[in-house]
């Protein structure tokens, strides 16, 4: 896959997850986080089980199969996976669609500044400035400071430090075991395991409610994980992470676009500007790069 195609891939992931954001918050009408959570993330490993298998097959024939090492990295993507997206369904049960978008978007600056502090990565010089005017983008988005912040908001704040984690590590993970599809489904795996282990402890679990939240389980679990979370982990192995958090931020401009097209919302003036600083950084980050290489390779 060449790095044009992934980024497409990972721009097509963050119109799943944009939509998904509709879907996560009403599904609360009739499960907790946790059960949500676990039942949905369940229900990619069922999608992504056959080709989990093919991949299986073709490693178990290497001289060197996947060692103790790989599964620790599967299983600390699944934890990273299971901490950003239950902080984030807590947050959806009292915040807004609009707020949790924008403040899940504080994962794209923590990216770069994670990959230097942990893995000594210095990204393109472009990245740091995109990274901010997306940051710029998404909060003229969220009502250009009408943001009021709540506990719902605190928990949504806290999962950006966890999706930024992973978003830095998942594509190191994948490329290093070269099965993107068997990772995908141990991240599944091990997310969804611990969320309805946890939800059963805590949380109240009825038929009744499941069948309520079935749309958007289905929704989220099917289109959301099945095929955005396991594109993720393809598109990442191909594109910087640097590249890929600000790539991954467009899901705020689509859940805006989604919430104008299925929930009434109207952006302001403000809030199209936003959209329009985003889609300049997404291009931006991409281009910039190839302009450098481009310069260097003519001289």
């Amino acid at each position: 896959m060449t790095r044009s195609q992934a980024n497409l891939l990972l721009l097509a992931v963050a119109i799943v997850w944009g939509s998904a954001f509709v879907a996560q918050a009403h599904g609360m009408d009739g499960v907790e986080p946790f059960t949500f959570t676990g039942i949905r993330f369940l229900l990619g490993v069922c999608i992504v089980a056959p080709f989990a298998w093919r991949d299986w097959r073709s490693i178990s024939r290497r001289e060197v199969p996947p060692g103790r090492r790989d599964l620790l990295g599967v299983v600390l993507l699944g934890l990273l996976l299971t901490l950003g997206a239950v902080f984030q369904q807590i947050g959806l049960v009292t915040t807004t669609v609009t707020n949790a978008g924008f403040l899940t978007a504080l994962y794209v600056p923590l990216v770069p500044f994670l990959s230097w502090l942990i893995l000594r990565l210095k990204p393109h010089w472009s990245v740091w400035p995109n990274s901010i005017g997306c940051l710029v983008g998404t909060w003229m988005l969220s009502g250009a400071g009408n943001l009021n912040l709540g506990i719902g908001d605190a928990w949504v704040i806290a999962s950006s430090l966890f999706w930024a984690l992973h978003v830095l590590f998942v594509g190191k993970i994948a490329d290093r075991i070269s099965a993107p599809f068997l990772v995908a489904c141990g991240q599944f795996f091990v997310c969804g395991v611990a969320c309805l282990f946890w939800g059963a402890l805590t949380e109240t679990i009825t038929l009744e409610g499941i069948q309520r939240a079935a749309v958007p389980i289905l929704y989220t679990g099917f289109i959301s994980v099945g095929f955005a979370y396991t594109g993720q982990v393809v598109g990442q192995r191909y594109a910087a992470a640097a590249d890929a958090a600000i790539i991954l931020s467009a899901e705020t401009l689509f859940a805006a676009l989604f919430g104008f097209l299925l929930m009434g919302d109207r952006l302001s003036t403000t809030g199209m500007v936003g959209c329009a600083l985003i889609f300049i950084c997404i291009v931006a980050v991409q281009m910039m790069p190839m302009l450098g290489s481009g310069r260097v390779e003519r001289a």
